[in-house]
């Protein structure tokens, strides 16, 4: 008899594989495209002085929206949209990965720590030099005086507005090599490392025990996916709260071009006090509720369309 509230995994063998990577590129631009403008908010609130620009998130979000329009809030989206390839390496690695250790364990939460942990390994190493051009786009306007490259003025009568995104990115992409060569894409790698794998490792266990809690609370005929859709934000809230000072460090060291993590982490202390370390959690965490309904929803939902037809009758959701 089936223990009630156990939520079935679906593993990489019961996947069909096709079906998998080509619904997983549009469930991963829909999720960048919805949470680009939070992402452009938190950046730009780590890397600011203090309150100097945005006293908060909405304030942040506000004043943007009038000083540069929407278009403002997706500024870098289109170099950023590169991280497609970074996205499905990430699914790919977290899925063999996780195969591959439960052949050591049968635990569900050290196949979720590794092989989060790994996935972000690899797909940062992708991610980290789109992030570093993506980042000092999102600086331009308001938050230009922060950055130390800045996109040269254009005749807007004679260019296109395609000219205008490639040209900024174009832009960027050329005066960090020169100032700094191939390793100034690379800037801020080590910091994102220590960011992003923690976060990682931490949101795939913390994600499947709040989805086996809830389904422990819940009436049996609640659908599993509403579960996991509660579980994955509770998820990202936690992990967002315990790598957050991590994150304002990396978005330091990426926008302002320093070379310490440890420099930066002493000098934000010195400066701004441990109130620094909060910095753009709020956004972060407002970024990463709508991200992790969209992954949750999106990623289980994809999985079961991607399950091989022999299988679809032996589940129940």
């Amino acid at each position: 008899m089936q223990q009630k509230g156990a939520i079935q995994i679906i593993e990489w063998e019961d996947l069909d594989k096709r079906k998998f990577y080509s619904l997983g590129v549009f469930m991963t631009l829909t999720t960048r495209a919805t949470v680009y403008p939070a992402s452009l908010i938190r950046t730009r609130l780590q890397v600011q002085k203090g309150k100097s620009m945005y006293s908060g998130t909405f304030d942040a979000f506000c004043k943007i929206l009038r000083a540069e329009g929407v278009s403002g809030l997706y500024r870098g989206f289109m170099v950023n949209t590169f991280t497609l390839v970074s996205g499905q390496a990430y699914i790919t690695t977290y899925e063999l990965v996780r195969k591959y250790v439960s052949q050591y364990s049968p635990s569900n939460t050290v196949k979720s720590v590794v092989a989060g942990g790994a996935a972000s390994l690899v797909a940062q190493t992708i991610t980290v030099p789109i992030d570093v051009v993506s980042q000092h786009l999102m600086m331009q306007g308001q938050g230009e005086h922060l950055t130390r490259f800045k996109v040269k003025p254009k005749m807007m009568l004679a260019t296109t507005k395609r000219r205008l995104t490639f040209g900024q990115t174009r832009d960027i992409t050329v005066q960090i090599f020169a100032a700094d060569g191939f390793k100034g894409f690379y800037r801020g790698y080590v910091a994102s490392l220590l960011t992003y794998i923690p976060n990682s490792a931490l949101w795939w266990p913390f994600y499947h025990f709040y989805a086996e809690q809830l389904s422990l609370l819940a009436p049996s005929e609640c659908p599993h996916l509403i579960l996991q859709a509660l579980a994955g934000p509770m998820a990202a809230a936690t992990a967002s709260s315990i790598t957050n000072p991590m994150d304002v460090v990396r978005a330091r060291v990426q926008v302002e071009g320093r070379s310490s993590v440890i420099g930066t982490f002493k000098q934000l202390l010195a400066e701004e006090g441990i109130r620094a370390m909060t910095k753009g959690l709020s956004a972060r965490v407002i970024s990463s509720t709508p991200t992790s309904v969209l992954i949750v929803v999106g990623y289980e939902t994809l999985k079961r369309l991607s399950l091989r037809a022999e299988l679809i009758e032996s589940r129940h959701w």
